[in-house]
């Protein structure tokens, strides 16, 4: 039996097909001078699928989704200046 990965954007739904200009997203940690000073940014890069498979990383079907998670995750952070890092 063959195994299949599918993949669907993490804004619309849409399903990965073998085209289309797909995204990859995930939050990281912008280390600040002094210990308490990290902030979470958003990390952006072109589809490939050994980073697709990892943990927290959100699949974009193209620019207009990525503009919407970027939105999204941007009045996140607006409303809670304050955030830190989420440490594990």
């Amino acid at each position: 039996m063959a195994y299949s990965e599918s993949y669907a954007c993490d804004v619309c739904g849409d399903k990965k097909g073998a085209d289309g200009d797909w995204w990859l997203a995930w939050v990281d940690c912008f280390q600040g001078d002094n210990p308490g000073e990290d902030q979470p940014l958003i990390q952006l890069t072109r589809w490939q699928l050994k980073q697709a498979r990892a943990k927290g990383v959100k699949h974009l079907c193209g620019a207009r989704c990525a503009g919407t998670m970027i939105d999204r995750w941007m009045s996140v952070q607006h409303e809670n200046p304050e955030s830190q890092c989420e440490t594990p």
